[in-house]
């Protein structure tokens, strides 16, 4: 239990239905849909919605999704891969004879099609009570009429000024800078693109005049784009088989490559089969294990990860007992391993912007969904006649000719954002995620075991301090004690302040003992849990 006379907040209880996410309009917006009822799938979609339009710096429509979703008494685990595919003449040979090694970050090249909204309506009709045409109300309304800035999305907007600019992006920048915290913001354009989707379905974003002007914009700054690229696009969000670890009693539950969320389990693995550190969660041997198997799980996704439509990826062997066991035994309390292969090393820049949020119903269905630009304000580059913000997730691919992970036609990027699902004798027990991009294998791994290891309840276990290793430095946030730092120093790694908070979290923990519902919002975003 906390100390009630340091600043903090206690987790939130509840009965019916609970829901978590980044920004309290939404949070609020799922609960209206699941007193309304609607399941957890509705509200998700409704809250996401509604993100995409006041929390725009981290998601958008412009952007992918992915989803994991536990129909209550079904014993299962459904998956959606919601994310996008390159141009059909995203070819490497285009690349190489235009003289590209790798894909800027506000280039038109980095954007694939935008998978959010197909996944959407593929997910409400196998699984959702509702609709399109009435989930997205309150993100039109919003859109439309504006809504306060918060403070967290003011401070991210500020980060993204020249971005922006670059991007022809003006009315993300009214009077010709970033809005500050409690400046109402309005996108018009949206709403309109979202009332054309509510009216006609996910149909009218990848076809007819949003579908055009997207297009248009992408090719009028050199992007290799088609209409057809797009109408293929609708049917681009498929259902597939999630991957899962046995790990403490419980399975984890993660949606498969191209997504990244293969390194949870492997991090889950190789910690599995050591004992508890003896200094417990806030203590050197801990975060030094952890650092450690983070390290060599990021070296292998950096090596393998790719779409497996196009590539072998070897998931099998990464989670194989045997390979993890070998893993685990290059790990000592006695420093870092020194000899673990640069390459290993993400060329990926750590920080990254996304939303996750989860959602209870009344019935237990549980759903963990995650919604992302990729950078904040992806690409940056706007399509001002739709409103719509354009990812950057083509950022995850590589220019290298004969990579598992080179760009090619119709290719899906390596993709960092992932959904995670909590298991225990077949019932669902907890949605979970951490948003941040890069970061979200160390902090899911970091999360869970705070969580189920070492004994801190939901919330603290968001709170707790973050460390994440990078580019051959550990950057650790303000709030990891200074003793800390130095003892992992002496161990060999080498501490680097980061200037932004490491990723943003969600939880809801299914008490079934109790019948209750029991969640944790991440104190580093605007959002909260709430429960009725």
């Amino acid at each position: 239990m906390r100390d009630f006379q340091l600043p903090g907040r206690s987790p939130v209880y509840a009965t019916h239905g609970m829901a978590a996410t980044s920004m309290p309009a939404a949070t609020l917006t799922a609960l209206d849909v699941l007193r309304a009822g609607g399941n957890a799938l509705d509200a998700a979609v409704a809250a996401v919605a509604v993100q995409c339009v006041i929390e725009p710096q981290s998601t958008g429509i412009g952007g992918d999704c992915f989803c994991l979703y536990a129909p209550s008494g079904t014993g299962r685990v459904i998956a959606l891969n919601g994310s996008g595919r390159a141009p059909a003449a995203a070819d490497i040979d285009w690349y190489e004879a235009h003289g590209m090694q790798a894909l800027e970050n506000t280039s038109a090249h980095a954007v694939t099609v935008p998978g959010a909204i197909g996944a959407w309506e593929t997910l409400l009709k196998a699984h959702g009570r509702k609709g399109l045409d009435e989930l997205l109300q309150p993100a039109i309304r919003m859109a439309a009429e504006g809504w306060p800035v918060h403070s967290k999305v003011s401070w991210d907007w500020g980060r993204s000024v020249d971005k922006l600019r670059k991007g022809g992006a003006t009315p993300f920048l009214p009077n010709g800078t970033a809005p500050k915290a409690g400046d109402r913001f309005a996108n018009p354009a949206l709403a309109e693109t979202l009332r054309l989707v509510a009216r006609h379905g996910a149909k009218a974003f990848y076809e007819g005049p949003v579908a055009a002007d997207m297009v248009g914009t992408l090719r009028g700054r050199g992007g290799l784009h088609t209409e057809q690229d797009f109408a293929e696009g609708l049917a681009a969000a498929e259902f597939v088989a999630p991957i899962t670890l046995a790990w403490k009693g419980y399975d984890v539950y993660q949606c498969p490559p191209n997504g990244q969320g293969l390194l949870v389990l492997m991090i889950l693995g190789m910690l599995g089969g050591l004992p508890p550190a003896p200094d417990g969660a806030t203590g050197v041997i801990r975060a030094h294990r952890h650092i450690e198997a983070a390290r060599l799980a990021y070296r292998d996704r950096d090596a393998f990860l790719a779409d497996p439509r196009h590539a072998d990826v070897p998931v099998k062997k990464l989670l194989s007992a045997e390979y993890l066991t070998s893993q685990r035994g290059l790990i000592t309390d006695a420093g870092v391993i020194r000899d673990l292969p640069t390459a290993g090393e993400s060329e990926l820049p750590p920080h990254r912007d996304t939303v996750y949020l989860c959602v209870v119903d009344k019935d237990g269905n549980a759903c963990s969904f995650i919604n992302s630009l990729y950078e904040n304000f992806g690409s940056g580059i706007l399509a001002h006649g739709s409103g719509v913000m354009l990812h950057n997730r083509g950022c995850g691919f590589r220019l290298q000719r004969g990579h598992r992970n080179c760009i090619a036609p119709r290719k899906r990027p390596m993709h960092t954002i992932i959904p995670g699902m909590l298991m225990k004798d077949g019932r669902a027990v907890m949605p979970f995620g951490v948003m941040g991009g890069h970061y979200q294998p160390m902090g899911q791994s970091w999360f869970l075991t705070n969580f189920l290891e070492y004994g801190l309840d939901i919330q603290e276990s968001l709170d707790l301090f973050r460390v994440f290793p990078t580019g051959g430095k550990l950057l650790v946030e303000r709030g990891v004690p200074d003793e800390l730092v130095r003892e992992l120093a002496a161990l060999g790694h080498v501490p680097e302040a980061t200037e932004r908070p490491h990723g943003g979290g969600q939880a809801i923990w299914i008490d079934h003992a109790r019948g209750c519902l029991v969640a944790g919002s991440e104190p580093r975003k605007d959002g909260l849990a709430l429960g009725y």
